[in-house]
């Protein structure tokens, strides 16, 4: 008998966040339709497994590969699907899920799941550096840094960055980059720079607050070294997706870019660090990666009640952790 059910992968990546996957594997086993989708599921157990997982899929044939994590474990399923036929799904459930708020899709899995029944599909932009692709960000610089200190953590969460910030803000020391795109070249002493391939970082904080999916482009923010005192405007320009060029800041659009520093490094690829060299090659593929969207993403005001709200109670928190931040760490000093 023939069937015209579409074929789903649910790739879980069961340590990405801060909170354990046994329930969120039974609600995706509840909730999928199971009149529109045959389906399995797979959890990781090593880092890198999920790339072969989705490849795997696509190749036997998979419709839709969804990748249940964070953005690190969202890369992983993308990179497999890049060019192909099989689409991606997302069930964020990260420390920063900055791919799924930027695609305001929900972060409340079964809410993400009616997205997934819904299965409406997108060709949608993805970024390389040096040949290896990026969904959300990649970057370098005091950003780059923080990702290699908040993998060496052991914990997750937002008061884990913010203390890594707090320790090693001061002790930085930027560097120098050549930054060329076909336009110009141009020397820059920055604090960090950062290749966008959509808006944020991942919990609210928009580093680059133009940036679309469907546009054919980068987007480059870099910002200069400043002073102690011009932080906390610098701070709420990022939390309150108002970050433009002007000042410390320097923004870039173009669809390819090279960046030249004095020595390999680490940069970050959507939040993860990894070894790098000194001359970094970026570019977009247009339409090059097919995606499972919001349906009600576009609708304005249901959206702008949603962020408004969800701006409100993630500024209370953040105040909360990043108040009590220096007290936490100057206590976990004096233990030592």
């Amino acid at each position: 008998m023939m069937t015209n059910k579409k074929r789903a992968l649910f790739i879980v990546n069961p340590i990405s966040g801060t909170r354990g996957k046994k329930h969120i594997v039974d609600e995706i086993e509840n909730l999928v339709d199971t009149q529109k989708f045959d389906f399995k599921i797979l959890q990781t157990s090593f880092a890198g497994e999920a790339k072969g997982l989705s490849r795997m899929a696509d190749e036997a044939g998979y419709d839709i590969v969804v990748a249940v994590g964070g953005d690190g474990t969202v890369n992983e399923v993308a990179s497999g699907l890049v060019d192909s036929h099989a689409a991606l799904g997302i069930i964020a459930c990260g420390s920063g899920n900055g791919l799924a708020r930027h695609l305001k899709l929900p972060l409340v899995v079964s809410e993400a799941m009616q997205v997934i029944n819904n299965c409406e599909i997108e060709s949608l932009d993805y970024a390389t550096v040096n040949g290896r692709p990026f969904f959300v960000t990649c970057g370098m610089g005091f950003d780059a840094y923080i990702s290699y200190k908040f993998a060496e953590a052991g914990t997750r969460g937002v008061i884990t960055y913010v203390e890594q910030i707090l320790k090693e803000w001061l002790r930085y020391k930027p560097e120098t980059y050549l930054v060329e795109d076909e336009n110009q070249s141009e020397q820059y002493k920055a604090f960090l720079i950062t290749c966008a391939n959509c808006s944020e970082y991942g919990n609210n904080a928009f580093i680059a607050p133009q940036a679309s999916m469907n546009d054919g482009l980068l987007d480059i923010t870099i910002i200069e070294p400043f002073r102690a005192i011009e932080a906390p405007a610098l701070a709420l320009q990022l939390f309150a997706k108002t970050l433009h060029s002007g000042g410390r800041v320097k923004m870039i659009r173009s669809d390819k870019i090279t960046v030249r520093r004095q020595k390999p490094g680490i940069i970050h690829i959507d939040g993860d660090p990894i070894e790098a060299e000194n001359e970094l090659h970026f570019k977009v593929v247009k339409g090059g990666i097919n995606m499972i969207v919001n349906p009600n993403a576009h609708n304005e005001r249901t959206n702008i009640i949603k962020d408004m709200a969800a701006l409100a109670s993630d500024l209370t928190e953040r105040s909360q952790q990043i108040i009590e931040a220096p007290a936490n760490l100057l206590r976990g000093w004096r233990k030592k």
